[in-house]
């Protein structure tokens, strides 16, 4: 249809020309409301953003030298964050003489891994990084799909019951 008679209908019907599709070949408009059409697509903007999952990123930093109890208590922490659905990053901070022994806090860093390798995965391997060494963990995407499904769920309890609770 010729633009002018399109624009012509649009006037007529007391609505907008709106070009939907401007790359197809030819392109495609339609007759509608424009600020109709504007929030509509603002609120699937805001929907989608919702929906989108937010990467934290925790931090447990161990010494080479570690105590066992000491081990066993970031391990812990390493544990909750993953069942959390966070990613952990580790680093394994250096000392002196200890620079001269990475191996080590590879080791140290390998065993964590292999500790909690039911509620994550190794992202990045260990890396030397000057004093430090650093190796990342992820959690399982399914653990990490449900977990968020969870807290999204729990937020949106939260947001109903304060909705409800001035009219109650």
């Amino acid at each position: 249809m010729p633009i002018g008679e399109a624009l012509r209908l649009a006037q007529d019907s007391e609505l907008d020309l709106v070009e939907v599709a401007p790359m197809a070949r030819p392109p495609v408009a339609k007759l509608m409301d424009y600020g109709k059409f504007k929030y509509e697509s603002a609120q699937k903007a805001r929907e989608a953003r919702r929906n989108q999952a937010l990467t934290v990123i925790k931090e447990m930093r161990l010494r080479l030298k570690i105590d066992p109890h000491d081990y066993e208590t970031k391990k812990g922490h390493v544990e909750r964050f993953l069942r959390g659905g966070d990613k952990v990053k580790i680093t394994v901070m250096f000392r002196g003489r200890e620079q001269s022994r990475p191996e080590m806090g590879y080791r140290l860093l390998q065993r964590l891994a292999q500790d909690v390798s039911e509620l994550g995965v190794v992202e990045s391997n260990p890396k030397q990084d000057g004093r430090n060494m650093v190796m990342v963990i992820a959690p399982h995407r399914n653990q990490a799909a449900t977990d968020g499904a969870r807290r999204q769920a729990k937020a949106d309890k939260a947001a109903e019951a304060e909705g409800q609770a001035p009219q109650a």
